[in-house]
C-alpha cells in the first residue's frame, strides 16, 4: 500500500484497507461481525463490505480488548452491554485510560465457552494468556477464525447429509407402499 493513493479521514474503506490498518485478517473482521451486532459496515453489490470511520473505530476498540487486553468474545460483549458503543470506541483510541475496564471480563480465551464470564479457569492460565505476544494472539485468532469456517461447512454439510437421508428415506417409503 506503500504506492496508494492517501485517503481522506473521513472516506470509506474495504476489508482489506480496514484489515491493513487493524493488522488482522479479513476472515476475523467478518468472524466479529458475526459475533458483534454492532458492527455493521455497508454491503454493496456482491456483497463487498464498505466500512465508515465510526466502524472502524468500534472495531479497533473491539481489537484492543480481544489482542491487548486479554477479553474473550463472550467478555467483549458483555462490555457491549454494560458499558455500550461509544466505550468500546474510546477504548481503541491511541492513550485511552483503561484503568476503568471491568477486568472480571478479561479472562483466557481457551476457557471453557459455557463457563461464568467473569471466572477464569485459573490464575496460572490467566496469566499465561496476559504474557501472550500480539503475533501469537493473531495466530490464535487465525486458527479460531478457520475452525469457526470450517464448523460452518461441517454443519452446512450435516443438513445437507440429513435432508438428503430424508428424501432417501421418502422415495423408499414410496416404493414400499406402491
Amino acid at each position: 500500500m506503500a504506492n496508494a493513493v492517501r485517503k481522506s479521514s473521513q472516506a470509506f474503506r474495504t476489508i482489506s484497507e480496514v484489515a491493513e490498518e487493524l493488522d488482522v485478517p479479513q476472515h476475523v473482521l467478518r468472524f466479529w461481525e458475526s459475533k458483534f451486532s454492532q458492527v455493521k459496515p455497508m454491503k454493496r453489490g456482491g456483497g463487498r463490505r464498505y466500512y465508515r470511520p465510526e466502524d472502524i473505530d468500534l472495531l479497533r476498540g473491539i481489537r484492543t480488548l480481544l489482542y491487548e487486553d486479554g477479553f474473550t468474545i463472550k467478555g467483549v460483549q458483555k462490555v457491549f452491554r454494560d458499558r455500550g458503543v461509544r466505550f468500546i470506541i474510546d477504548t481503541g483510541k491511541p492513550g485511552a485510560n483503561r484503568t476503568e475496564l471491568p477486568r472480571e471480563h478479561a479472562k483466557p480465551a481457551y476457557v471453557e465457552e459455557d463457563a461464568d464470564v467473569a471466572t477464569p479457569k485459573s490464575d496460572s492460565a490467566q496469566e499465561k494468556a496476559r504474557h501472550l505476544t500480539i503475533d501469537q494472539r493473531r495466530q490464535l485468532d487465525d486458527a479460531l477464525g478457520e475452525l469457526m469456517q470450517l464448523k460452518s461447512l461441517l454443519q452446512a454439510a450435516k443438513g445437507s447429509a440429513a435432508l438428503t437421508r430424508t428424501v432417501e428415506d421418502d422415495s423408499q417409503a414410496e416404493k414400499r407402499s406402491a
